[in-house]
């Protein structure tokens, strides 16, 4: 029996506690973890950076079930994903592409739909059940074998880069990373800004906007006492530079 990842766009519904229901359901013993449910809505990209950040950090042998899927009742496939160390099921999307390729791929199986399976909920009748038969240990009946899933991979030439992730404070996540600099410059939605860098938040002016590494290693984008993307209205996949 392994542990049970959930990473979706579902927020604060009852999407979330039905796909628990019926994971618990085929797999009692299986323990389950909310990787995170506040992805915004049909935000591929931003799904891929939460994964790829944190997947790591889980006991080897984990499940991670992944739906944000704008595509769902159409012809994309399910997939099921075995690394040396983990599991993954989703979309066919791009979304497991930026995690999985960091590791080593052992196979990757396409899942089949289901007859009965709600066109606009595939979370609850395919991938959870899909999660669910993974911890029982019978990875080798999700589907059948295929060689190639669709890619998306993030953006990223010099200091030319993509906002991955808004995240529930409103910094804007970027997929750049620092340099030894206390002020870059910033363009990004046809606008210029100098920002200043600090360490940590509590070194900026009350209302400032500024630049911080963040957790994943890359700068982000905040404003001290507030969110910033209130301030900037951004969106993920948008493009940056920051140099």
């Amino acid at each position: 029996m392994c542990m049970v990842v959930l990473l979706t766009d579902f927020g604060d519904s009852e999407y979330v506690g039905v796909v628990k229901a019926v994971i618990y359901r085929a797999a009692p013993q299986a323990g389950l973890v909310d990787l995170c449910h506040s992805i915004g809505p049909q935000s591929v990209i931003e799904a891929a950076w939460v994964l790829k950040c944190n997947y790591r950090y889980f006991p080897k042998g984990s499940t991670f079930c992944c739906v944000v899927d704008p595509g769902v009742g159409t012809e994309r496939r399910a997939l099921a994903a075995r690394t040396e160390s983990y599991y993954f099921v989703g979309p066919d999307n791009g979304l497991l592409w930026e995690a999985l390729k960091e590791q080593d791929i052992v196979e990757i199986r396409h899942i089949p739909i289901p007859a009965d399976a709600a066109r606009t909920f595939h979370g609850r009748d395919v991938f959870a059940k899909a999660a669910a038969q993974i911890s029982l240990g019978n990875f080798n009946k999700t589907g059948r074998k295929i060689r190639r899933i669709k890619k998306l991979e993030f953006y990223k030439q010099g200091r030319k880069g993509v906002i991955v992730r808004i995240d529930s404070f409103g910094n804007i996540v970027t997929n750049l990373e620092k340099q030894k600099k206390k002020r870059y410059s910033v363009v990004v939605a046809g606008k210029k800004h100098t920002l200043e860098y600090y360490p940590d938040y509590s070194s900026a002016k009350p209302g400032q906007l500024f630049l911080i590494e963040g957790s994943g290693n890359t700068l982000e984008i905040s404003l001290k006492q507030g969110n910033a993307n209130q301030r900037m209205g951004l969106i993920p996949g948008q493009g940056i530079e920051i140099s």
